[in-house]
């Protein structure tokens, strides 16, 4: 039986996770998602609260394991060449999230300029350990992502014991209860949305809006 993992996305950047050419994947970020994360599980991102978002309890992405991937199927796969970061390029370029790769001597993790380098493109040691402290990648063929632009998660899709889906604060939740499950399905497919619908939220916030 599937699981169903919630968090909340404190930084909806279109980096983690990243929604674009046709896949959403969680390659950075979450290492306790991408540890235990089974193909088949959902994994379920909400916004957050903070004063300056005040989106909490709004999906902004949903996704099914489709594919686990190691940093190095996921830096050769040619699916997900687009997703290697160019920073100076458009916003869904700049958050690219494919980021980790070895050289020829295999010496070490090497990390693309990214959202996860130094400002000036160096690499950056506390993120190379986090992030690949798990080297697993999720990637997802069957998601939906609103970004900052989400509908409100129902309150009544609660777990047996009474847990709402919708995490609060830092953390994730994990749920195993069939019902809630297969509920979180029923109302995730009658929205009728698929993929990419909308910008990430700290797009919002940035001159042009929604444009890529």
């Amino acid at each position: 039986m599937p699981r169903l993992h919630s968090y909340v996305v404190r930084y909806d950047s279109g980096f983690a996770p990243n929604p674009f050419y046709g896949y959403a994947t969680l390659a950075t970020c979450k290492p306790g998602i991408r540890r235990s994360a089974k193909l088949g599980d959902w994994v379920v991102g909400s916004g957050s609260n903070q004063r300056r978002i005040l989106r909490g309890g709004h999906l902004v992405h949903a996704m099914r394991v489709t594919d686990i991937l190691s940093f190095q199927e996921y830096d050769a796969d040619p699916r997900f060449a687009h997703k290697k970061p160019y920073r100076n390029g458009s916003r869904k370029q700049s958050c690219g999230d494919n980021i980790y790769f070895r050289n020829e001597a295999d010496d070490g993790w090497l990390q693309r300029d990214s959202f996860h380098t130094t400002d000036t493109g160096q690499q950056n040691l506390r993120h190379i350990s986090r992030d690949t402290g798990d080297n697993r990648v999720l990637v997802s063929e069957d998601f939906v992502y609103y970004g900052g632009y989400g509908p409100l998660i129902p309150g009544n899709l609660v777990d047996v014991d009474g847990r709402g889906l919708c995490k609060e604060g830092i953390g994730r939740n994990v749920f195993d209860d069939p019902s809630l499950i297969t509920r979180f399905e029923a109302w995730v497919r009658s929205i009728g949305d698929f993929g990419y619908q909308g910008a990430p939220y700290e797009w919002r916030q940035r001159r042009g809006g929604g444009g890529y």
